[in-house]
């Protein structure tokens, strides 16, 4: 079972949330995502200002086997991406959690990161897989 960090929080879709002190989220792909996608190619980040909803369809990434969306977990709107995920899309595959953040935004809604996944959560979801 891949190691799924404690602090975060988790999407089914196999996104990460990770809750910053000013309010804001930092958002990725998971260990489990990266391990399924392969040898990732190509990534592609929502652009910063952009307003997003809960289970919107926001980013790609694109391994050498396929091509995958990737949702928004929570909604707001973007204050940040990862541009290193441009020119060295394999961070997301050597670092997740850290290096191979993929965006940060605002929080519209508080109340979405309540029915979003807690580690153990999440490692049962991806055990029934």
């Amino acid at each position: 079972m891949s190691n799924i960090p404690t602090e975060l929080k988790y999407a089914k879709s196999h996104e990460w949330v990770k809750l910053q002190a000013d309010g804001t989220v930092v958002i990725g792909i998971t260990d489990h995502a990266q391990n399924a996608l392969g040898d990732l190619v190509f990534v592609e980040t929502p652009k910063v200002g952009r307003k997003l909803a809960a289970g919107e369809s926001c980013a790609v990434v694109e391994s050498v086997k396929a091509a995958s969306d990737v949702y928004a977990p929570i909604a707001g709107e973007v204050t940040d991406a990862n541009a290193a995920l441009a020119n060295s899309p394999e961070i997301l595959n050597t670092d997740p959690y850290e290096a191979g953040w993929m965006w940060k935004q605002t929080v519209t809604n508080p109340g979405e990161l309540e029915v979003l996944l807690d580690a153990a959560g999440y490692e049962k979801v991806i055990a029934a897989l």
